[in-house]
């Protein structure tokens, strides 16, 4: 069993123990229930944002600890004022330290679209994904056959949130992609074997039709490197550990941007 199917095997038991706690009834009582949702569509293709979709991370599978005593009330904050477009944050506890108390806080001091980071298997997930303040739902293809895929797109649709598909290969996009889905990340790590390659995204990139807004996930660690990407057709970038193995991610994030941002206007003065 790879490290993926243990995930999504724990989800299943996970989802099953929170339904018997915590009806869906209850959850649809939630204030942010009946919030506007803030759109990651529009937030991720605005020209005056990074298209930076920054997250917050304590640890993964592969790399362990990141950053375990990280504030996310301050990093959330820290990101948008250094031009984030929007914000991923991890809900995921057992493998990766996070909570849905992270992303209420988020959500409590800011005004951005905000990814519920997480392994979706269940429309209670999509429920409690509103119910705490998200306006974006993760679906990796991985972990999904296409039906269920689409009937949770749909299902998350219906509740007005937005919907990023995460692809790692052909196949996944080819089979996976629905009316449904508004965002579709490339992520360039192989979740097997934990491998990075930015060639995943620049293969990929023209396949995805120009309907999608087209996201670029893991492995971004250098300004140029979202230079090349942008210009091969992306429109986003989620980048958290990166930021997130700094002592404070939000300056880390603030220096890089401030770098990206020098590079494009030196690209764009060069194409005058």
């Amino acid at each position: 069993m790879n490290i993926l199917e243990k995930i999504i095997a724990d989800k299943y038991r996970e989802v099953e123990e929170k339904s018997s706690i915590l009806p869906v009834k209850l959850l649809e009582r939630s204030t942010y229930f009946e919030g506007k949702v803030v759109s990651m569509k529009k937030y991720v293709t605005n020209p005056d944002k990074s298209g930076i979709i920054a997250e917050f991370k304590r640890k993964s599978p592969s790399k362990g600890t990141i950053n375990g005593s990280a504030s996310v009330e301050q990093v959330s904050i820290g990101y948008m004022q250094a031009g984030a477009s929007a914000l991923s944050i991890l809900t995921d506890k057992e493998y990766f330290g996070g909570t849905n108390e992270d992303l209420k806080v988020a959500r409590k001091f800011n005004f951005c679209p905000i990814l519920r980071k997480d392994f979706v298997v269940d429309e209670y997930q999509i429920v409690e994904a509103k119910s705490i303040g998200a306006d974006c739902i993760l679906l990796i293809a991985a972990a999904l056959e296409p039906e269920k895929l689409k009937s949770l797109a749909a299902f998350a649709k219906s509740l007005g949130l937005e919907v990023l598909l995460e692809v790692h290969d052909g196949e996944e996009l080819e089979k996976s992609l629905n009316e449904n889905v508004d965002l579709v990340g490339v992520n360039n790590r192989n979740l097997k074997t934990f491998e990075v390659s930015l060639d995943t995204s620049l293969s990929l990139v023209n396949r995805i039709p120009s309907s999608f807004v087209k996201v670029s996930e893991s492995g971004i660690s250098d300004p140029n490197t979202m230079i090349e990407l942008k210009k091969a057709g992306f429109d986003g970038f989620l980048i958290g550990e990166n930021f997130m193995k700094s002592a404070r991610p939000e300056q880390a994030a603030y220096n890089f941007i401030k770098e990206y941002r020098k590079l494009l206007a030196a690209a764009e003065l060069s194409k005058a």
